[in-house]
């Protein structure tokens, strides 16, 4: 395959995806729709934000594609350690912040790297993405779900990747300044996935789309069991103060919020993945023995929830 069939061939999946998990996360919720908001880039490329709030379910959340290209920058060269004469990516970015504390928030990323000399010729090309869940309250029946399905499509094309990719994700989406506070009880994230003699470009991109499609069965059961949990007033305050944690690790650490930044991406599209309402309260700690530590505790010490 030449290269622009392999993107279009990417770009087609990414924006059936998108179709398909806004579909589901509306019938989820019953009530709120996406609204969708078209938008280029200057500098070459744009995409498709599509926004949801207000629901009976969703509180704000956002499921967006990107098809962004342009020159390879002074500052992309020295912030993201890449070298070449132009780069393109496309991907798709989810966020939803549910309304009930009972409900997890969700993230999941799936994208292509590319890299081009100054004849257009492709000189790199990588694949990354994954799935992690912020649960506020912590049922082990869940995370096991969660968990499981994805190491079921892990399974599927390479046994070593589940145990290699949860790895990974524990030891991403850390608050490095907060303890090691890990964000949520993870889940997968792989990065800088070549094609090679073993693992050709169709293998990344089928196993890219047996994870994002993984998506719905991984995180619409969970909702749908959680979603008419009575919560009290001190319920949603937990949610708020772990959010602020969210929102910590996703402007100081996430490299996707700094690579957009740092290409003149779109700032309301990047930003979307911010919580509605959160709290900072001063050296905030839950009461011991309390659901609530226990929910911290999982994030500090991950655990292995399939066995």
């Amino acid at each position: 395959m030449n290269s622009n069939t392999i993107k279009q061939q990417w770009i087609h999946f990414i924006h059936q995806l998108q179709d398909d998990i806004c579909a589901a996360l509306e019938a989820c919720d019953g009530k709120a729709k996406f609204i969708e908001d078209k938008w280029e880039r200057p500098e070459g490329g744009g995409g498709k934000t599509r926004v949801i709030s207000n629901g009976n379910v969703f509180e704000k959340g956002g499921v967006n594609t990107s098809i962004v290209f342009g020159k390879v920058t002074n500052t992309m060269r020295k912030q993201l350690q890449i070298e070449g004469h132009e780069w393109f990516a496309c991907g798709m970015s989810i966020v939803i912040h549910p309304l009930n504390p009972f409900v997890p928030t969700v993230h999941c990323n799936y994208r292509m790297f590319e890299l081009y000399d100054e004849l257009g010729n492709t000189t790199d090309r990588w694949f990354g993405g994954g799935t992690d869940l912020t649960p506020y309250y912590l049922f082990e029946e869940d995370a096991r779900h969660f968990h499981r399905t994805y190491q079921t499509v892990c399974n599927g094309f390479d046994k070593t990747f589940y145990p290699a990719f949860k790895e990974v994700c524990d030891n991403y989406f850390v608050n490095t300044h907060r303890n090691n506070e890990r964000r949520g009880i993870g889940g997968i994230f792989y990065d800088h996935q070549r094609p090679d003699a073993l693992k050709s470009i169709d293998f990344w991109m089928n196993f890219s789309k047996a994870c994002g499609y993984a998506f719905i069965d991984a995180y619409i059961p969970i909702t749908e069991k959680r979603k008419d949990t009575p919560y009290t007033a001190e319920n949603k305050y937990w949610q708020e103060i772990r959010r602020g944690r969210y929102t910590e690790f996703n402007l100081v650490h996430d490299r996707g919020t700094l690579f957009g930044l740092k290409t003149n991406g779109r700032t309301e599209s990047i930003l979307m993945s911010l919580p509605p309402t959160v709290r900072f309260d001063y050296n905030y700690q839950p009461v011991e023995g309390s659901a609530e530590a226990d929910l911290l505790d999982a994030c500090l010490h991950p655990r292995n929830w399939v066995h």
